[in-house]
Formats: structure tokens, sequence, C-alpha cells
């Protein structure tokens, strides 16, 4: 599990708001981060592949993603050569996997991951290359359709407790309905799916406290356990992780697309706060959380505990 990975505490902000929080990418800035075998996040992706793959791999009725994954798999190639890259047979090369697709074939190359090769082939072929990429990537990936505002394409295996199969096809202001506090990117969401589909590249932070400590956190596969009621702001503060979701976007050329990426990570909180002016970052911004954000996020309970364990670390 990595500390923030990928995370700019510059988005832990006070007074908390829900909002979009776009900035541009600096030129040349990586947007993808290759797999190496022994990963945590190659090992749970591996595993909601083989085990949940109709969770994780969706596409509504009639979509063609042609387009979107030509464009992911040229940017992850020009990013990450020796990762991923297009052989002289044409084909598609998960390097550091040691596995490749030749049409929808999966074949071994050299030291190749064990567990990849069954799972791909138990998918149907056209979502072989998704899976592949999703392997071979840390993120994940949704396609964003500038003109309709909906997300009509998913490949994604760490869910941060909410349902890709529940999200599919659906608009942008759908997608985020759910979501307490949530006006700014409900009024948002048509100029920003426009935005995203142009050329300039975009990211975003997202972060939360959480009793989870996996980076697959589907809701059927989250402890619905509260909060221990008995723990000293200590001991609760022991049992929490700090997650957080770098995400990105990468424009499809002449598609008025984007693929969406998906970074998560995971850690023990602290861990994840060793520094006291990242914890008062926190601490202020956690003060801040509306009734219905801590509710929505599931730290009304913790909250004070949280905030008091934060004040000693700010300290």
């Amino acid at each position: 599990m990595s500390p923030a990975a990928g995370f700019d505490f510059i988005a832990v902000t006070a007074p908390f708001r829900m909002q979009p929080g776009l900035r541009r990418l600096a030129p040349g800035a990586p947007q993808l981060t290759p797999s190496r075998p022994g990963d945590p996040t190659l090992r749970e992706k591996l595993e909601v592949l083989r085990d949940f793959p109709r969770q994780a791999l969706l596409a509504a009725p009639g979509f063609d993603a042609v387009a979107a994954l030509r464009a992911l798999c040229e940017h992850a190639a020009a990013e990450h050569p020796a990762a991923w890259q297009r052989g002289g047979d044409g084909h598609w090369h998960a390097r550091w996997l040691g596995w490749s697709l030749r049409g929808d074939e999966p074949m071994p190359e050299a030291d190749p991951v064990a567990g990849i090769g069954p799972c791909l082939q138990a998918l149907p072929g056209p979502w072989r290359l998704p899976a592949l990429l999703s392997l071979a990537f840390a993120e994940d990936f949704a396609v964003i359709d500038g003109g309709s505002a909906r997300i009509p394409w998913l490949a994604v295996c760490l869910p941060s407790n909410w349902a890709p199969e529940d999200k599919v096809g659906r608009h942008f202001a759908e997608v985020h309905a759910p979501v307490a506090d949530n006006q700014l990117l409900v009024n948002a969401s048509d100029h920003l799916a426009r935005l995203v589909t142009q050329a300039d590249r975009w990211e975003r932070f997202v972060w939360t406290i959480t009793r989870h400590p996996r980076l697959h956190a589907h809701p059927d596969r989250v402890d619905p356990a509260p909060w221990s009621p008995t723990a000293t702001a200590d001991e609760l503060a022991a049992r929490a992780f700090f997650r957080t979701e770098h995400q990105t976007f990468i424009p499809v050329a002449g598609a008025h697309q984007a693929v969406f990426t998906i970074r998560v990570g995971v850690a023990p909180l602290a861990r994840a706060l060793a520094d006291p002016a990242q914890a008062r970052q926190v601490h202020d911004a956690l003060s801040t959380m509306s009734p219905a954000v801590l509710a929505y996020r599931g730290l009304t309970d913790a909250r004070e505990r949280l905030l008091d364990w934060l004040s000693r670390r700010a300290a």
C-alpha cells in the first residue's frame, strides 16, 4: 500500500468544499504508473478481474471503445515504452508483466506473471486488451463523452465505495448525484465534460479517511461495521487509513472523448500523515466538513476522535 500515491496535499483545503478542483497538468507530467510484479495494485486488480469481471469491465450498449483504447495504448507506449509497447508484430506487449496479446489471444513472454493468462483467457475477446492495460498500470480507466457528458465505458477494478455497474452509461451529474454537498459538481457537469475532452490535460485529487484497508472498495465488499465506539483517539487512528485518488484526463483526438484515469492510494493514517504540517491540513479540512459530507464519508462517529489525534499529530 503506497502512502498517498501521486497525491498532492495542496488539494487538502479548509474550509472543506466538494468541488471539481481541476488544474492543468504540467507539461510532460506522467499520467500513468506502470505496475511491477508483486505490486499490491496488480495483485488486487488481478483478483477483481478473475472473480468479479462483470463489476469492473462495463460498456453501454452500442458504445465503440476502439478510439479511446487506441489513444490510451499510444499514450501508455509514449510515456512508458519499457513497460508497454507495440512490437514489430503490431501487437501490444506488457513487457514488465511478461504478457502480450496477438489479436485477442494472450501470449506469455519472458518471466510471465502467474495468473494473468488464465484471467485474460476467461474474459470475452474484446475485453482482454482493456484488462491487460488495467493490469499493466496502477490506474483504473473510464471514458467520458464530451457531447453527452455520459460515461459509456469503464475498466474500474478499485472503486472507492461506489459500484461501477451503477454508473456505466449515466450522465456526469447522475454519477455524482449520491455525493453529499454536490451542487458545485452537478452544476458544472456539462462544462467539465466539454473541458476535459478538449486538447488540454487536467488533473484533480480526492482524499478521505477510512476503516477499509484494501485498494478494492466496491460497496459489496466493504466491511459495514462502524467505527468502534469504545476506541480511544489513538486506537481509532491506528485502525484508520488515508485513501487518496489522483485523477487525470487523456483526450482522445477527434472523438470528443477523454480517458479518465484514477490512481488509488491507501496507507495507514499515521504513515500517510507523518508530516505535522500535513496532519494540520487534514485536521482543518475535517473540522470544516458539513454533517452531510461526514455522513456520506462514514466519518460522523469518528470525527471528534480523529480531530483529537490530528491536533496532537500536528503539534
